[in-house]
């Protein structure tokens, strides 16, 4: 019973504090002027949690800067002298400064828009590829494993296979990979095939 009773109060006193709050002469709390009543040199989390790490402590240091509601004397002074040397100037004047400023803005955006095309195009120039890929890796593949070229019987390696001969057969049989090549000067008339592998006519060695 002392918890709800307990409860009961707490509830109460919160309703009241929202119809006050919702109240339309209750003036905004953004309005209103914060004012600090502790101020500590040690490290506050959650002072850095409410403000993402930007302000670890609430110090008379960091207190001035923080709750300022005017510039720096010296802004203000800044800001004075030139209000007072805009006055000075007159209309025409200004509007002329004001042209001249648009076509020095002008012409600055023009040279910008020109060096961004130019470095487009001279970087689309240099990624423009000037070779095929399939050709490289075909050649490479040629050069590194063999891959691609055809086994030819080397020079001196015996007397070429006769058609007549017996056992050719089964030279032939063994030789499937092999492709003869007429030799430089003999006429190039068409030879045998067989078995896929062609045959040299009888009195020509083979290369």
């Amino acid at each position: 019973p002392s918890v709800l009773d307990s409860f009961a109060l707490l509830s109460g006193q919160l309703n009241t504090l929202n119809k006050v709050l919702k109240h339309e002469k209750t003036p905004l709390l953004r309005n209103q002027v914060i004012i600090p009543l502790v101020l500590s040199p040690d490290r506050d989390e959650e002072i850095m949690r409410q403000t993402e790490g930007r302000v670890p402590v609430f110090s008379h240091e960091v207190v001035p800067d923080h709750l300022r509601t005017k510039p720096d004397p010296e802004v203000e002074e800044q800001e004075k002298q030139l209000i007072t040397d805009a006055a000075r100037i007159s209309p025409d004047a200004a509007q002329k400064q004001i042209q001249s400023l648009n076509k020095m803005c002008s012409n600055l955006l023009e040279k910008i828009s020109k060096e961004e095309r130019e470095s487009e195009s001279g970087g689309l120039r240099q990624n423009k590829q000037t070779f095929n890929p399939a050709d490289t890796n075909a050649l490479v593949a040629a050069v590194a494993f063999g891959k691609g070229l055809s086994n030819r019987r080397p020079p001196g390696s015996g007397a070429s296979v006769q058609s007549g001969q017996p056992g050719a057969g089964a030279m032939i049989a063994g030789t499937s990979g092999i492709q003869q090549v007429p030799m430089t000067g003999a006429p190039a008339q068409q030879q045998p095939m067989l078995a896929g592998v062609q045959i040299a006519p009888a009195g020509q060695p083979g290369k």
